[in-house]
């Protein structure tokens, strides 16, 4: 897990850099595997990232909360992007409930903002104070991307 152990990567994730493989093992088995829609970036047949969506149950079912990670020395060449829109195109079609994806960005990760930006996502606005990010009260970008928007 190239991606797992990048101090750069995890930044702007929830988790701290992984110090052993068994954290990366445990991460796979636990998370990896039982997610539906969680699936490795690869390039050349080797993963360098990943891009999950997760959804929504009850009276949100209607919508998917995107997320994805890369590995920093392939950050700037488009792979994201390309990514991100492929996964929009296989759950739309896969998915038809799903009327909306979105994406909550850190405001300080513009690369990702971009990355969103490229791939067609309207950003929505800045919900102010919106999580805690290692001990810090962070301000979020939401992004969205609808199933009528999307052009396949």
């Amino acid at each position: 897990m190239v991606w797992a152990t990048d101090e750069k990567v995890a930044r702007f994730c929830t988790w701290e850099p992984y110090a052993s493989k068994e954290e990366g093992l445990n991460f796979i088995k636990n998370v990896v595997l039982p997610h539906p829609w969680f699936m490795a970036i690869c390039l050349e047949n080797r993963p360098i990232g990943a891009i999950s969506v997760t959804s929504n149950s009850g009276n949100d079912r209607c919508r998917g909360e995107l997320g994805y990670v890369l590995g920093s020395r392939y950050w700037g060449k488009g792979i994201v992007t390309q990514a991100v829109k492929l996964m929009a195109d296989i759950i739309f079609k896969e998915r038809t409930h799903l009327e909306r994806l979105e994406a909550l960005v850190d405001v300080e990760n513009v690369g990702s903002q971009r990355v969103l930006e490229k791939a067609g996502f309207q950003r929505e606005g800045v919900l102010r104070k919106y999580s805690i990010l290692k001990g810090r009260n962070r301000d979020m970008v939401m992004f969205s991307l609808l199933s009528t928007d999307w052009q396949t």
